[in-house]
């Protein structure tokens, strides 16, 4: 957005928090931001606001536009089916017209009585609009012939204090592989420790996705990637682990039978998901010989993947949502 002219008013890492703990301790920061961001709304005078994800921020921005008879678009749906599902009749009095990048949301919001607009997801936009870097494997000493499994620790220092231990146990078990981390520069480094104690291990910095186009299989923790590993058709087993105060909050609150977005998308188990204490070395390697190796399980998953893209592919999502914005402000 900022390379296209957008001018950033405030940078949203300065409001990278993750989990309920880490919102809490910075609770007087993202009120500082809440009403500066609605000050510089007045201030600017817009034809239409147009929200995008992040909604413990953005439900609020909503309902104060409301409140100044502001237009309010909103791009990527608060996830309101996942919990609290109460909050899908805040979001449709609040907002005026809803663009959803998952398939089922359409269906979900029907149940409020809100028609919303399904413009299809724009990581499977990403992933078609990529070109791999043909020396990819030659830069990074990957020439080799042992199969690469892809290791996607995630993107926040606290993901990684608790998946990469589990991950370095993995590696030692599996000498026949090659590991290969996609890494993060912006995080310690010492955080990445207990694999690169394995000289064997390689790291890559921004080249998740060259990464992906080799890799026979990877373990991936949940989030936005684990979409982007089925979209690149590599067999993968889903990771996540939580502090227990907040493990035990998520379990009351959330309702939905999966975590991994392929598996909510297709709405059946697609991808293994160990969380928590199933969240073993033991168990993943279990998981991932069934992946590398030619196995049923292998040859399900990679068919299961071709459903859910074609769930997806629906055109450029940026593109629809576009349209569709301009067509209904014209109205």
């Amino acid at each position: 957005m900022k390379e296209a002219g957008v001018e950033v008013v405030v940078d949203y890492n300065q409001l990278a928090f993750m989990g309920f703990l880490a919102v809490i301790a910075n609770f007087r920061t993202i009120s500082r931001l809440l009403k500066y961001c609605k000050q510089d709304i007045l201030a600017f005078k817009p034809d239409v606001i147009i929200l995008i994800d992040y909604a413990g921020f953005n439900m609020r921005i909503a309902r104060f536009a409301k409140e100044k008879n502001l237009k309010v678009f909103y791009y990527i749906s608060p996830k309101v089916w996942a919990w609290n599902t109460g909050r899908a009749w805040k979001l449709k009095a609040n907002v005026d017209h809803l663009f959803s990048i998952l398939p089922f949301e359409k269906e979900f919001f029907k149940k409020f009585d809100w028609d919303v607009d399904y413009v299809g997801n724009p990581v499977l936009d990403a992933i078609k609009a990529f070109e791999s870097d043909p020396e990819f494997l030659k830069k990074n000493d990957l020439l080799t012939d042992k199969k690469i499994v892809a290791l996607l620790p995630g993107s926040r220092s606290m993901e990684l204090k608790r998946m990469i231990p589990v991950m370095a146990e993995l590696v030692r078990m599996n000498p026949d592989y090659q590991f290969v981390v996609a890494a993060v520069k912006t995080l310690d480094g010492q955080l990445y420790a207990p694999l690169r104690e394995n000289p064997s291990v390689k790291f890559v910095y921004e080249s998740t996705y060259d990464l992906l186009t080799h890799a026979r299989s990877a373990i991936v923790t949940s989030g936005t990637a684990t979409l982007e590993t089925g979209l690149f058709k590599v067999p993968q087993a889903v990771i996540y682990k939580a502090g227990l105060l907040e493990y035990w909050l998520l379990k009351q609150l959330v309702k939905i039978p999966f975590i991994s977005l392929s598996n909510l998308i297709a709405n059946r188990l697609v991808i293994k998901e160990f969380i928590q204490h199933e969240m073993t070395a033991t168990n993943l390697n279990a998981e991932l010989k069934q992946l590398v190796e030619d196995t049923p399980t292998r040859k399900k998953m990679l068919n299961d993947y071709d459903d859910v893209y074609q769930m997806l592919d629906t055109g450029s999502a940026s593109e629809n949502a576009a349209r569709l914005m301009v067509g209904y402000l014209k109205k």
